[in-house]
């Protein structure tokens, strides 16, 4: 049973309290082994590297890219080359995002529309956009502009795609009973069709920050001067492979940090929904 305190606030069973306490332990050893699962993956790097039993000249090891990754902290080349490719991933992942949004909702507001363009998303979506960097690197420029609009040709078709599937997949009897009411179709977009869509937005948004961070990192290999895609470069270049290390460790951090405030706004709409 529940009961009310004082201030009005519920109090839960003894039994429901035992359920919180064994789904918050259960967190507790997720996290736990996710942390000790990484912790044991860098100390066994560093054995086996100090040990020969790996060559450090191809694979390093964690104690000299954390020193370099120190250094480089220091001197304010890393966060000089980190700060420009997560501008550039979240200028395209914003574009990105609304322009693929807008594309989406064209589509399923117009049945014509979404019939003429369906082979020719489907060939886009099929098609390595990576083999058309050069060519976008060209017409875009050799810049900053290029990169962001090589990000956004990744990221951009399948961002229309998944909203569009989301649009379609929302209970048709809820727009039936909109339109014996006589709602209009905008009405339904912004009643039914946009809400009940937005947790596949989310999860979309999910799909599209990792697609956007391989075409940003795709142009950086190409044409720039800086950014985490050229510090990658640059290691392989003059074999040091502690530097290409480093570069990637820097880029899966940026990449989590991103994705984990795409879950704080999922988590808070949920919230908001409950």
């Amino acid at each position: 049973m529940l009961s009310k305190t004082k201030n009005n606030d519920l109090t839960y069973s003894k039994d429901h309290l035992k359920y919180i306490k064994s789904v918050q332990m259960n967190q507790l050893k997720v996290r736990l082994w996710q942390v000790g699962f990484l912790i044991g993956f860098l100390f066994m790097w560093e054995i086996a590297a100090n040990l020969n039993w790996i060559d450090k000249f191809f694979f390093s090891k964690p104690s000299d890219i954390g020193r370099l990754i120190y250094r480089l902290t220091r001197d304010g080349s890393l966060l000089m080359h980190t700060s420009i490719s997560v501008y550039e991933t979240i200028v395209a992942f914003v574009l990105g995002t609304i322009i693929g949004t807008i594309i989406a909702i064209i589509l399923w507001w117009s049945e014509f529309v979404a019939k003429v363009m369906d082979p020719y998303l489907v060939v886009l979506n099929a098609l390595p956009k990576i083999a058309l960097g050069p060519i976008i690197i060209i017409w875009a420029g050799a810049g900053t502009s290029g990169i962001i609009v090589t990000a956004l040709a990744i990221s951009l078709v399948v961002t229309i795609l998944s909203t569009y599937s989301g649009f379609r997949e929302v209970d048709s009897e809820k727009i039936k009973m909109l339109k014996t009411f006589g709602a209009t179709k905008f009405q339904i977009l912004q009643k039914v069709i946009f809400p009940a869509s937005i947790p596949n937005m989310v999860n979309t948004m999910k799909i599209n920050l990792g697609m956007t961070w391989v075409g940003v990192i795709v142009g950086e290999f190409l044409v720039s001067k800086a950014g985490l895609g050229y510090l990658i470069v640059y290691g392989g270049q003059v074999f040091r492979l502690d530097i290409v290390m480093a570069g990637v460790i820097v880029l899966a951090v940026a990449t989590f940090l991103m994705y984990q405030l795409i879950v704080v706004i999922e988590n808070r709409f949920i919230k908001w929904r409950q």
